[in-house]
């Protein structure tokens, strides 16, 4: 529903729905009827938390970033992304995933829209490089991602090693040197 539906429009939707119900209920079997209303059900508690959602964001203090707030939120967003309507591109809103995930830095190495794979690195944080943890980074991406960015389907971490400082060089008087 667009940003200019108006009651009437809902009324009209509204009326759609009990007649599609209606011929399903005369012409399908029970158990088609009942999953078709069990789906309605919850379209409609999906829709009323997000609802209810934009209305508790909206009623915070306002500190400036009541927006970010909204587009920030799992429910608003994935809301938003149902209906073609969220306002922050592809690069935007996985960065905004990859960010809220605690505990590991994640730089974006590619996306392949074709195949909706996006490839991660992941800064081990240990000197080792390996990918012990890589399964486990790459499901918390998948599931942060799942609510900002749909169109990522795949995701794959490669794990490197994070930079060391380099060693300490130690300068001292030569040995037998007096002083």
């Amino acid at each position: 529903m667009s940003a200019t539906a108006t009651p009437a429009h809902a009324e009209r939707a509204g009326r759609r729905i009990e007649e599609m119900l209606d011929r399903l209920a005369a012409t399908a079997d029970p158990a088609a009827v009942a999953a078709a209303e069990e789906l309605v059900r919850s379209l409609m508690e999906f829709y009323g938390a997000g609802l209810a959602r934009i209305l508790e964001l909206l009623s915070a203090p306002e500190d400036g970033r009541r927006a970010q707030t909204l587009f920030g939120d799992e429910l608003v967003a994935s809301l938003l992304l149902l209906h073609d309507l969220h306002p922050e591109d592809l690069n935007a809103r996985i960065d905004r995933a990859l960010h809220s995930i605690d505990g590991v830095g994640l730089d974006v190495l590619g996306f392949d829209e074709a195949t909706g794979t996006l490839r991660l690195r992941a800064s081990s944080g240990g000197g080792c490089g390996c990918a012990a943890g890589a399964p486990d980074v790459r499901r918390a991406a998948e599931d942060a991602l799942l609510c900002f960015a749909p169109e990522v389907t795949a995701v794959e971490v490669r794990t490197e090693p994070s930079p060391r400082e380099p060693a300490l060089l130690q300068i001292g008087a030569r040995p037998g040197a007096g002083a």
